[in-house]
């Protein structure tokens, strides 16, 4: 086992973070991956658009024991009390990914709201439903809501300003996301090897956590990061391919078919996102490099201004996914997507990650010269 400021923070087993990975149901993955030692999160993303995407509502519903005809609010508390039921007696740890971007923030406010609320109706769950953790956006103004409410608060950065930015929040741990991550990227591609050591750099606090995110995917990476500083990893293409994985057969097929270079870069809802290499993102890649090139000088671009066929078509492709319509799938996936090559149990992958990370971080001598 590897012991770290991560898994003293958090009481879980393993360094290693789920991550929400949204805007998709994950409910069935963070229960196996909670149940499996590490930390599960809940995806709730997907919850902010029942008219405009029913497929993905429909997908949180069915697999979190929820009614259709419920609110967003009504589903994540089914699901945050079936998350607990699930995963209370084997002691695992879980917690929800909430986006707290300029364009959803009335959304993010009734999520976070919600989670505050059910934690305190039922003061059992505050041992397991213990982390509240935001991205893509500012940390800073939910610093009283989150914090009172006694929540461990993880907020995933791109930049070291965003990581100072966190410090003055009163954040409990940074994630560090590296550009070669899947889906949501940053506007500036800082890849994990650098970015990682920087923000451990400028936090220059031996005692707090920074995870790194970004290219993480079995025991190699997670001994790599250990030996940057960092108390953990957060995994979200290697833990999307497995058999727990609430994700379509094709999206996982598609992981674990990708080889050398199979990703992109192009436009995604909330910037650039990260494709796997299909027809479609192809397309959707010739198409952002013409109407909404600040995906790739580093301009940001918004609602108000990007052209609203763009989005469409990445809704359209994703639908497509979930409709199992292969030839007009758009699947999300991080740079490490070429490096997995299977569909194993949960379970088996977090001991097989651990299990090796822990021989290389014991055995790092054998590969220093004794002369």
């Amino acid at each position: 086992m590897l012991k770290t400021r991560l898994t003293e923070l958090l009481g879980i087993k393993h360094p290693i973070i789920q991550a929400g990975m949204g805007p998709f149901s994950n409910n069935n993955l963070c229960v196996a991956a909670a149940n499996a030692g590490i930390l599960g999160l809940l995806s709730t993303s997907g919850l902010f658009d029942k008219e405009g995407q029913p497929w993905i509502y429909k997908a949180f519903v069915e697999s979190g024991e929820a009614s259709m005809d419920d609110d967003m609010a009504q589903v994540l508390e089914k699901i945050l009390k079936r998350t607990y039921r699930l995963t209370k007696d084997r002691g695992g740890i879980f917690g929800i990914n909430v986006m707290v971007s300029t364009e959803v923030l009335p959304l993010s406010q009734i999520l976070i709201d919600t989670a505050v609320r059910v934690r305190e109706e039922n003061p059992a769950m505050k041992e397991h439903f213990k982390v509240l953790f935001t991205s893509a956006g500012d940390p800073v103004p939910w610093r009283e809501k989150i914090k009172s409410a006694g929540f461990t608060w993880l907020h995933v950065v791109p930049s070291v300003k965003g990581a100072l930015r966190c410090r003055k929040a009163g954040v409990d741990c940074i994630v560090a996301s590296g550009h070669e991550g899947g889906f949501h990227i940053a506007w500036e591609p800082v890849h994990s090897m650098v970015l990682l050591p920087a923000v451990i750099d400028a936090i220059a606090d031996p005692g707090f956590p920074v995870v790194g995110a970004g290219g993480f995917c079995d025991g190699r990476t997670l001994a790599a990061a250990i030996a940057m500083g960092a108390a953990g990893v957060q995994m979200g293409t290697r833990l999307l391919a497995t058999q727990e994985s609430d994700f379509h057969p094709l999206w996982k097929e598609q992981v674990v078919k990708t080889e050398d270079r199979g990703t992109l870069v192009a436009r995604g809802v909330v910037g650039p996102a990260r494709w796997l290499k299909t027809p479609s993102s192809m397309t959707h890649l010739q198409n952002t490099i013409v109407k909404s090139p600040g995906v790739f000088t580093g301009i940001p671009d918004d609602w108000s201004t990007v052209p609203p066929e763009l989005i469409a078509y990445e809704r359209a492709g994703i639908k497509a996914v979930c409709m199992g319509d292969r030839a007009n799938a758009m699947m999300a996936g991080g740079e490490c997507a070429q490096r997995v090559n299977d569909l194993p149990k949960v379970r088996d992958l977090i001991d097989r990650i651990v299990g090796e990370a822990t021989e290389i971080v014991k055995n790092m001598h054998r590969h220093l010269d004794a002369s």
